[in-house]
């Protein structure tokens, strides 16, 4: 619009000079003509040649939590998409690894609060009595604050019309659908399985509870076992553990489990408990290298697959459309489904590479 009034008043001012100037008889142009006729083509903005990426103004600031640490299976994929949409649009990307720590995301939310950025990507493991009056206090800053991997549904409903959104699975029928899908492995009515997973955390519990329905509902005898706030930062620390329960339980037929890093730690559980591939039917969620080893080589019978790299890069395009377009929060389903030893296929490659 500037350009517009810019370009107008050039014109206006071009044609009083112009008049004032004019010959009786047709003639070159004048000193003037020519100078004028430069500063408008100079002035002249052609819409269809703007950056998409950059509209008029400064470059955004987004903080956006991650989740685990760096580069760790259950997070490089979505750090990679935040990445590529944080690029494609010109916009700031602060990285926050919490170590899936509740209390450092509510640390690292008031930190990115405290800068005033122009939008900040939450996780909801918190839950939303901490992250509610935090959500509160930015927006009456005026930052766009908007969701990936664990939902925050009531905040998401208040604030939707202000670029609240989400990105990421629907817990429960992910973990429901990883839960039939072993099943499917070749599970019968009777056998024991554990489901491994965070229980002491109500949202983020959802997607083991699916699994834990599944199987339930399949008529296996199913036991829960909770994942520990050291395991949860280190799942290296689950190998002793599942190890010393497979022995107290050799009629064991399954592990569910809905967290990434232990899911890609599993096949080692196996190999350390004298397991062949498909003696215990495993299912995890995400596809880190090491959980596709583990696909391929049997040990592994499903994995949900999430997309964290969608997860990763529409929160970043969710803060940019509701700055520039006032795009309302998108609530969008990441999981799509899960991968098997016969459909891994053509994705291997895109997982080594920390896309998939």
């Amino acid at each position: 619009m500037k350009q517009l009034v810019k370009l107008f008043v050039l014109l206006l001012a071009a044609s009083l000079l112009m008049a004032a100037c004019a010959p009786t008889t047709p003639a070159e142009p004048n000193e003037v003509e020519v100078e004028v006729t430069k500063i408008v083509k100079e002035t002249v903005v052609v819409p269809a040649q703007d950056d998409a990426s950059e509209p008029a103004g400064e470059k955004l600031v987004v903080y956006m939590q991650m989740g685990g640490q760096q580069g760790d299976p259950s997070t490089l994929a979505r750090t990679n998409g935040a990445k590529a949409a944080a690029e494609a649009l010109g916009i700031e990307l602060i990285e926050q690894y919490s170590g899936w720590d509740s209390q450092v995301m509510i640390d690292q939310f008031k930190e990115a609060i405290a800068a005033n950025p122009d939008g900040i990507v939450i996780m909801g493991h918190p839950g939303e009595d901490a992250m509610g009056s935090l959500v509160d206090q930015a927006r009456e800053m005026g930052i766009i604050v908007t969701s990936n991997n664990n939902p925050l549904p009531n905040i998401e409903a208040k604030y939707q019309k202000d670029g609240f959104g989400y990105a990421g699975a629907d817990l429960y029928a992910g973990g429901y659908l990883t839960g039939t899908t072993m099943v499917a492995a070749g599970l019968q009515p009777g056998d024991e399985a554990l489901v491994y997973d965070i229980w002491h955390q109500e949202g983020r519990s959802q997607s083991s509870q699916g699994v834990y329905d599944a199987l339930e509902d399949a008529g296996l005898v199913v036991e829960k076992l909770d994942v520990t706030d050291d395991v949860d930062k280190d799942a290296s620390l689950a190998i002793p553990i599942l190890t010393a329960y497979i022995a107290a339980h050799p009629n064991l037929k399954a592990i569910g489990t809905q967290h990434g890093n232990i899911t890609s730690t599993l096949p080692k559980v196996l190999e350390a408990a004298n397991m062949a591939p498909g003696d215990i039917i495993i299912g995890g969620i995400d596809l880190s290298p090491a959980t596709k080893d583990g696909i391929e080589t049997g040990y592994i019978s499903a994995s949900f697959d999430q997309v964290l790299y969608l997860q990763g890069y529409f929160p970043v395009q969710q803060i940019w459309l509701t700055k520039n377009y006032l795009i309302p929060g998108l609530h969008i389903n990441t999981g799509v489904g899960t991968f098997t030893p016969e459909n891994l296929g053509d994705v291997a490659p895109l997982i080594e590479k920390g896309i998939r």
